[in-house]
């Protein structure tokens, strides 16, 4: 199977992935409401293919208050509603509870670990098997898909690239948390 950098360079006029592929995925990411995007962008992904997501996320971001976690945890019925209606994103009802719930959960998280990426970096290194479950105990809705992508995108588990990917050297600049595993630097 063709890897994404494969199918970006073969696929130029398709500039949704690969604006995606250049400037986001396999990056780091430092703030909460960016993990927690993403997070969400993988959860409404299941069962669709991944261009559909990538041509709505502006609409998601709108929709789901730029991400930010105290606000969707807060949203209620009505919020439930307006998600529902909002063609730019996806009208799944599981996927939009998904999404408030696990912004409830994430704010239970800081209480220990101070932020969702403090949680991921507590938990870093793991192997992929360990991290789903502790994703599946965690959080609703979440798969081994959905989690296998959720790190790779956000650079805890190594695959974004293919090491002759000229954006491989642009994220290894970056020292993603599975670089660090390798180098034997962990924060």
């Amino acid at each position: 199977m063709p890897s994404y950098c494969d199918y970006c360079n073969s696929h130029p006029e398709d500039t949704h992935n690969r604006v995606y592929h250049d400037t986001q995925y396999g990056f780091p990411l430092q703030e909460d409401h960016s993990l927690f995007e993403r997070f969400i962008l993988e959860v409404n992904q299941a069962g669709l293919s991944w261009i559909t997501i990538l041509k709505k996320a502006d609409n998601f971001r709108s929709a789901y208050s730029r991400f930010d976690v105290d606000k969707i945890a807060s949203y209620g019925e009505a919020d439930r509603v307006r998600l529902l209606s909002d063609s730019g994103i996806i009208r799944n009802r599981l996927k939009v509870n998904a999404a408030i719930e696990n912004a409830r959960r994430i704010q239970n998280l800081r209480s220990e670990y101070g932020s969702f990426k403090g949680w991921l970096d507590h938990y870093h290194p793991q192997t992929l098997e360990k991290w789903t479950a502790l994703f599946k105990k965690t959080f609703i809705f979440t798969g081994g898909e959905i989690v296998r992508e959720f790190l790779v995108s956000t650079g805890y588990v190594a695959g974004a690239h293919d090491e002759d990917c000229p954006i491989y050297k642009k994220v290894a600049r970056l020292h993603p948390a599975w670089m660090r595993e390798q180098e034997g630097i962990f924060i």
